[in-house]
């Protein structure tokens, strides 16, 4: 069964070729492969992000606020059916702790659901909670897909503990327009060719063997954002009569709109679900 929960910590590093192929076998030493990536093979994730017109999410987010959340459509293959299986995913940053949650979905529930308002109907519990987070976050913001961004991985997970997670991401790609998950990856490269997003994704603290070789390695903690990244790239086309710069839209970003509830009723922590 899939996973629809994750609470755990991110930290993200840029790395070069060189770093990247000096890593990966001190890697394996400590973690194995993932089982989409067994003899060097990787993975392809597709992902559709949404925001309002005024892209105030990603403005708040790149504001490095306390909290805040993102909604996307996620699958792992390019869907050719409204049946199709999707994973739609609400994450929320609460004072570095990341967490997850996600609704298996078909294609047709998933667009029915955010354009439509239509809640899909499901037995599991876990899911009838994921959906009414998700419930709530769009009876609070006004979304639209915003961008397409489709990348390849390389996952790895601890031999010892299977939740420690290091992920490599790259040929970022990034559009604007023809945003559907049936649609094939082009667009633009987000990154060089030859650099790779690092993430690493625990629960506890990062292991020293870990912390010596980024070290050794010069590989250092980075801020990147995908879509962030993505939106600043994207702003001078975004704000075609203004000479708006990336920071000068963060200064403009309304207030959070999820932080408003229109009804004091219900709460984020009557929401929430302990994982």
């Amino acid at each position: 069964m899939a996973i629809t929960a994750f609470k755990r910590y991110e930290m993200k590093f840029m790395l070069s070729q060189t770093q990247f192929d000096t890593l990966i076998p001190k890697l394996l030493v400590y973690m194995n492969p993932d089982d989409h990536c067994q003899n060097g093979k990787d993975y392809s994730i597709y992902n559709i992000y949404y925001d309002t017109r005024d892209h105030n999410l990603i403005r708040h987010s790149l504001s490095k606020p306390y909290y805040k959340e993102k909604l996307r459509l996620r699958s792992y293959n390019i869907s050719t059916s409204p049946d199709d299986k999707v994973f739609l995913e609400l994450k929320k940053k609460i004072g570095g702790i990341v967490n997850k949650r996600r609704a298996v979905l078909t294609m047709k529930e998933a667009d029915d659901f955010i354009k439509f308002g239509k809640r899909p109907v499901t037995t599991n519990t876990m899911t009838q909670q994921v959906v009414s987070e998700i419930e709530y976050f769009l009876s609070h913001n006004d979304v639209d897909p915003a961008v397409y961004i489709g990348y390849k991985r390389l996952a790895f997970f601890g031999k010892e503990d299977k939740d420690f997670r290091v992920t490599f991401d790259y040929e970022i790609t990034t559009r604007r327009t023809d945003l559907s998950l049936e649609k094939a990856s082009y667009g633009d490269q987000l990154l060089d060719k030859g650099q790779y997003l690092m993430e690493v994704k625990l629960s506890d603290s990062v292991p020293m063997w870990l912390s010596k070789t980024l070290s050794d390695l010069l590989i250092y903690r980075t801020g990147f954002s995908k879509y962030g990244q993505e939106f600043e790239n994207a702003c001078s086309s975004l704000y075609p009569t203004h000479d708006v710069s990336y920071r000068e839209s963060l200064d403009s970003a309304k207030p959070w709109p999820s932080m408003v509830r229109r009804d004091p009723s219900v709460t984020r922590d009557s929401l929430s679900y302990s994982i």
